[in-house]
């Protein structure tokens, strides 16, 4: 496993999948270093391929409201995606994509140490959580991994395209909200 310096510095040079070729900025991801949260989305966009900051675009901006209605925000958790680097044209990454950049999320696992991991929409949910995961129907539902609660929120860019499934999203937070009472030790100010 390596330290935080070492993890960045291979992220930055990181050539291991075609997508070193197309992207501005490696996006490493942000937030606490000993968050019991940790946010994981599937990959940047174009906002965040820029500036090299992860949920920076509208669906980043609507992420920060939807943390902010569990009286959260990004310095409390961490922020992370499970490739590093834009896929072309915001498409799913590819299985060789994910496979090249899964060894630097399961580092930033392991130097973190969450209690919980959420993932921000289906491509996440599958690769973490289980493979045939359903996010229509298993949203908001908790599995445990490893002694780590996990569970699956739509991701923010599919609630600015369907705001219909914005009442279940609520729903969801207000339950990660009491999960986060319920086991984590520093999350919330006491």
């Amino acid at each position: 496993m390596m330290d935080w310096d070492a993890l960045y510095e291979a992220c930055m040079s990181c050539r291991k999948c075609p997508l070193a070729e197309t992207r501005h900025h490696v996006v490493f991801g942000e937030g606490a270093r000993d968050a019991e949260v940790m946010l994981i989305g599937e990959g940047p966009g174009e906002q965040e391929d820029r500036t090299g900051r992860p949920f920076v675009g509208r669906a980043g901006k609507l992420l920060d409201d939807m943390l902010a209605m569990i009286d959260l925000n990004r310095e409390r958790v961490f922020i992370g995606n499970m490739v590093k680097c834009r896929p072309p044209e915001n498409r799913d990454p590819l299985n060789l994509e994910q496979e090249a950049c899964i060894s630097y999320l399961r580092n930033q696992v392991a130097l973190i140490k969450p209690k919980i991991i959420v993932c921000l929409g289906r491509i996440a949910a599958i690769k973490l959580i289980r493979e045939d995961f359903k996010i229509t129907r298993e949203h908001g539902q908790w599995f445990e991994k490893a002694g780590v609660q996990m569970t699956a929120l739509y991701h923010p860019s599919a609630l600015l395209r369907d705001p219909r499934k914005r009442p279940e999203s609520f729903e969801d937070l207000k339950a990660l909200q009491a999960k986060i009472r319920e086991i984590c030790t520093h999350t919330y100010p006491v």
